[in-house]
């Protein structure tokens, strides 16, 4: 009877031993997003047609495995038209939305001929990139920015040379974090405006800023790791509506254009130790607050008057956030 009993411990410890081997952690994930913006008009007033600025901002976040595969992809492009009038005003829009939030509005199968929508597309196109090294990915573009046929076979038949070139931004930005495959990428952005009208002595600009907000969330929705940017393009225009903005000009994020933004110089000091953050910097601070909050509690790190929570503040984000919020918004 002893002996029955020793033998049915020792198989139970086996066991368990076993189990505990068998029991792998979870593997962590690199995460990273990029945006990738094209200034493709910026034309001027006519006697019968406003002039028109448009900018297009690719956006991708990706997860990463130690074998350099994709694990994740969400892709989404902020695509928006400004307008100013022949004697130098600034025309505000109503509303922008991306392509992917516009969804069925957006119109690809009634006007385009196309078979999916957009939306649809960028699924699918996401589909195809996970699972592929950057290399492999980067080899999906085919004649004319379309994709090979593994690309068009899967459902995507719209251009995809502007979502690889983000994509690869988003892999080569990625970095260490504690996502995991169990883990689901959201993506939001988030558009305003801002118009000023022309003068004799002055140009006119009507500038749109957008603010990209990438995350990771775990089965609770709370936030496991964050990544946040914003481009911001001013269409300029003198009195007579005439463009005077450079189309030749390469346009960066604020979180690339680094130690250039000059907000160290030119920034306000709310916290009074003398110190201004670069924007990259108040980003990493606002990104790293984002962790271990519900979307809900991200929104509210803004307060009414649009800068951060003295939490925030203190953790050296002293800038506006509201868009981070609004961007935040979108996550849901």
């Amino acid at each position: 009877m002893k002996m029955k009993k020793l033998l049915c411990v020792s198989l139970s410890v086996l066991m368990v031993v076993s189990m505990i081997g068998c029991k792998k952690e979870a593997e962590t994930l690199k995460f990273g997003m990029g945006v990738v913006t094209e200034v493709s008009k910026a034309s001027s007033a006519e006697a019968d047609a406003n002039g028109q600025g448009k900018a297009t901002t690719n956006v991708a976040v990706v997860t990463v495995d130690a074998a350099g595969k994709i694990v994740a992809c969400q892709l989404d492009t902020a695509d928006a038209t400004v307008a100013y009038t022949g004697d130098g005003k600034a025309v505000a829009n109503e509303s922008f939305a991306t392509k992917y939030e516009l969804g069925d509005a957006y119109n690809m199968v009634a006007y385009g001929g196309a078979v999916k929508e957009w939306y649809e597309q960028a699924d699918a196109f996401e589909s195809v990139v996970c699972g592929k090294t950057l290399d492999e990915v980067k080899a999906l573009v085919a004649g004319e920015g379309k994709g090979t046929e593994e690309v068009i076979n899967a459902g995507c038949t719209i251009t995809v040379a502007e979502f690889v070139q983000a994509i690869e931004k988003a892999y080569n930005n990625a970095v260490a974090s504690d996502v995991t495959a169990e883990h689901t990428l959201k993506l939001g952005a988030f558009t305003e405006q801002s118009c000023k009208d022309a003068t004799e002595e002055k140009d006119g600009s009507n500038q749109l800023e957008t603010t990209f907000l990438a995350v990771a969330v775990d089965a609770e929705g709370k936030v496991v790791a964050a990544s946040s940017d914003c481009v911001q393009v001013k269409f300029t225009f003198d009195a007579t509506g005439a463009s005077t903005y450079d189309l030749t000009k390469a346009v960066s994020s604020k979180k690339e254009a680094g130690t250039n933004y000059g907000m160290s110089a030119y920034g306000t000091d709310l916290n009074g130790d003398g110190v201004v953050k670069e924007w990259f910097e108040q980003a990493a601070a606002f990104d790293a607050a984002c962790v271990g909050k519900t979307v809900a509690e991200v929104e509210a790190l803004a307060g009414a008057d649009g800068y951060g929570t003295a939490d925030l503040q203190t953790a050296g984000c002293t800038m506006a956030v509201s868009g981070f919020a609004k961007a935040a918004s979108k996550l849901k």
